[in-house]
C-alpha cells in the first residue's frame, strides 16, 4: 500500500517545482502557469483511489458483490417508472481486483437522467413566479457554481427526475473535448427548485457512495475514456448514454468505499495549501522582480549602474521563471529607449544634426512621390512634453519626423498559396505569393485587429498586405534594428479608436513623442541589446531544460507509484 503523504513529503520539491507554461491564443496567452507537478499528484491520488491502492484492504467489510444486486434492483424499478433502461451484459471477472472489490458498470449502479430542452429565448437571469433555476455547463466546475444561473418556465420540466436532488453528479455531456464529461457533485439540498440543461445529465448513485463514483469519473483513466468515446461534431464533443451506461467501474465494498473518499479529501487538501503556497510564492516572486526592475529603470548615473550591478549578481535567484524573464527583456526594451543602457559618448554627433538630414530625406522623397507628407502638420515638440530624463545628445521627436507608413495591399487567401515569397499581415507571416511589394528589409506594423501594433521585419523579398502598415524610413541615418526595437517599446495603440476591431492610423502613430539617440549609440545600443536578448533566452532554455527534468521526474515517480 502507497504512503501517499510520505510520497509527498519526500518529493515536495519535484511537485512543486515541477511547472509547465500554458498555450494560450494571443498575447498575454502564455503567461499563464500550469502547475504540473501538483495536477499529476492529484491524477496520481485519484488513480490510487480507484484501483485499490489508496486505503487498506479491510477483511471484515462486507464485500461489494452482496449489495451489488440490491443497487441494480433499484437503478431498474427508477428507470422503468420513467423510461427504458439499457440492457447490460454480466461483466466479466476481473482478477486484478482487490479482495472484497466486484467489477460492474455504470449503468448497473446508476440512474442517468438527461437534463431538459427549451428554446433559446426563453432564458432569462431574472428569477419570477413561473421560473425555475436551471444548471448549464458553465455552472459545472470543481464545485457547482450557483452565482451565475439561468431562469427558465417551469412547464419545460416535464419529469420530477428532472429538478437537481442533494448527492446528484452533474456532468457535461456536451461540450468541448477538453471539457466533456467534467463533473461535479450537489452537496446540499438546493435552495429552490432546480433543473439542468440539456447538454447536462444528473447522475444518482444507488446503494453505492456517489462521492465515490464522482472519484471514479474524476479519475484521469475514465476521463480520456469518456473523450475518447465521445462523438465528435466541429467543435462540440457528445457523450451519449450509450457509452456512460457500459463504463467499467471498479467497485470496492461500501465502507472502503468512504475510507477511500475520506483519503482522497484530505490529500486533495493537501493538493490545495501546496498549490496556494506555490501560486503566492510565484507571486511573491514575481513582485520582487518587477520593483527591482521599476528600481532599476526609475534610477540614473551612477545608481543605475549600481542597480544593474546587484541584479547581474542575483541573476541565478531573481530570473527562474519565464514570467520574471519576459519582465527583464521589457525592461531591456525601456532602458534601451530611454538612453539608459549605454553610456552616452561626447565624440558622437548630436541628435539634432541627424533629424535635419532625415527632414532633407524626408523632402526629397516627397519630391520623388515615394512618399506624401500627413495631411495635419505635427506640432513641434514642447518642452512639457519632453521626457525629463532623456540624455542631452538625444532629441525628442514625433514618430512622424522619422517615418513614414502606408499600408500594404490587399490578397485572396487563395493567392497566398501561390509562390516563395512571404506574405506579411497584422501577425507575422500569414503565406506565400508569387509577387513582392518590398524589395529591401524594412518594419512592418499591424495596422487592423488583435495584433495591430505587433511590430516584424521583412526580408529584402515579401509582400505586405492591407493588414499591415510598410515602414519607410531614412536608413542612412537610422539602424533598422534600433528603429525596431524604438517601435517595440512603444504603445502604438494608445490612442487606438475604442471600436470593436481594434484599427490604427497614421494619424495616431504619427503623433507619438519618442526619443532619438545619435546614430552611434543607436548601433552601441542594438549591440547591447542583442547580448542581453541572448542572455535572456539562454536563460529561458535553462529554465525550459530544467522545467522538463522537473516534469520527467514528476511522470517518473507517478507511473513508478501507479504501476
Amino acid at each position: 500500500m502507497t504512503d501517499i503523504a510520505a510520497l509527498v513529503a519526500d518529493n515536495i520539491h519535484i511537485w512543486t517545482g515541477a511547472i509547465q507554461r500554458k498555450s494560450g491564443a494571443g498575447r498575454g496567452g502564455g503567461k499563464r502557469v500550469s502547475l504540473y507537478g501538483i495536477e499529476r499528484l492529484r491524477a496520481l491520488i485519484l488513480d490510487l483511489a480507484v484501483c485499490g491502492k489508496l486505503v487498506p484492504q479491510d477483511a471484515g467489510d462486507e464485500p461489494a458483490s452482496k449489495y451489488l444486486l440490491t443497487a441494480s434492483q433499484r437503478v431498474n424499478s427508477t428507470s422503468a417508472k420513467t423510461r427504458r433502461k439499457q440492457v447490460l451484459p454480466s461483466p466479466a471477472k476481473n482478477h486484478e481486483l482487490p479482495s472484497g472489490w466486484s467489477p460492474t458498470y455504470l449503468g448497473s449502479i446508476v440512474d442517468i437522467v438527461r437534463g431538459i430542452t427549451f428554446p433559446g429565448s426563453e432564458k432569462s437571469k431574472t428569477p419570477e413566479f413561473g421560473r425555475v433555476a436551471c444548471l448549464r455547463t458553465s455552472n459545472v466546475q470543481d464545485q457547482i457554481e450557483w452565482d451565475d444561473i439561468l431562469y427558465i418556465r417551469d412547464k419545460f420540466v416535464s419529469r420530477a427526475d428532472q429538478y437537481v436532488r442533494h448527492n446528484d453528479i452533474i456532468i457535461s455531456m456536451a461540450n468541448s473535448r477538453e471539457l466533456v464529461g467534467k463533473v461535479a457533485i450537489v452537496d446540499s439540498e438546493p435552495e429552490s427548485p432546480t433543473a439542468f440543461g440539456g447538454f447536462l445529465a444528473a447522475i444518482r448513485a444507488h446503494s453505492v457512495d456517489p462521492r465515490f463514483i464522482m472519484i471514479f469519473l474524476r479519475c484521469p483513466t475514465t476521463k480520456a475514456q469518456l473523450i475518447d468515446d465521445a462523438s465528435q461534431t466541429t467543435n462540440i464533443a457528445n457523450i451519449s448514454l450509450s457509452k456512460l451506461n457500459p463504463l467499467p467501474v471498479p467497485l470496492p465494498p461500501l465502507a472502503e468505499q468512504r475510507r477511500i473518499v475520506a483519503k482522497v479529501d484530505e490529500l486533495m487538501a493537501l493538493c490545495d495549501a501546496l498549490e496556494r503556497e506555490s501560486r503566492d510564492a510565484i507571486a511573491a516572486h514575481q513582485a520582487l522582480v518587477e520593483v527591482l526592475l521599476a528600481t532599476l529603470v526609475n534610477s540614473t548615473g551612477a545608481d543605475l549602474a549600481r542597480q544593474w550591478a546587484r541584479l547581474e549578481s542575483h541573476f541565478d535567484i531573481l530570473f527562474t521563471t519565464d514570467a520574471s524573464i519576459d519582465a527583464l527583456k521589457h525592461t531591456i526594451l525601456d532602458l534601451a529607449v530611454r538612453g539608459k543602457l549605454v553610456e552616452q559618448d561626447a565624440r558622437d554627433e548630436d541628435a539634432i544634426l541627424l533629424l535635419k538630414r532625415i527632414k532633407a530625406w524626408q523632402t526629397q522623397q516627397v519630391v520623388k512621390k515615394n512618399i506624401r507628407i500627413p495631411r495635419k502638420p505635427l506640432r513641434p515638440v514642447a518642452q512639457d512634453e519632453t521626457p525629463i530624463d532623456l540624455p542631452q545628445s538625444w532629441s525628442a521627436v514625433r514618430l512622424g519626423e522619422i517615418i513614414y507608413i502606408q499600408s500594404g495591399d490587399g490578397l485572396t487567401a487563395a493567392q497566398m498559396k501561390l509562390g516563395d515569397v512571404p506574405v506579411f499581415g497584422g501577425n507575422g507571416i500569414n503565406g506565400y505569393h508569387d509577387e513582392q511589394n518590398i524589395f529591401r528589409e524594412t518594419i512592418v506594423i499591424g495596422r487592423v485587429g488583435f495584433y495591430c501594433g505587433s511590430i516584424h521585419v521583412t526580408p529584402p523579398a515579401a509582400w505586405v498586405t492591407d493588414n499591415a502598415f510598410i515602414t519607410r524610413f531614412d536608413e542612412s541615418s537610422i539602424h533598422l534594428e534600433f528603429l525596431r526595437l524604438l517601435l517595440s517599446a512603444t504603445n502604438l495603440k494608445e490612442d487606438e479608436n475604442a471600436t470593436a476591431q481594434p484599427v490604427i492610423s497614421g494619424s495616431k502613430i504619427y503623433p507619438i513623442i519618442v526619443g532619438l539617440p545619435p546614430l552611434a549609440e543607436q548601433h552601441r545600443i542594438v549591440t547591447k541589446v542583442d547580448a542581453l536578448m541572448a542572455l535572456c533566452d539562454q536563460l529561458k532554455s535553462c529554465l525550459a531544460d530544467s522545467a522538463q527534468t522537473q516534469r520527467h521526474l514528476a511522470d517518473a515517480i507517478t507511473e513508478r507509484v501507479a504501476a
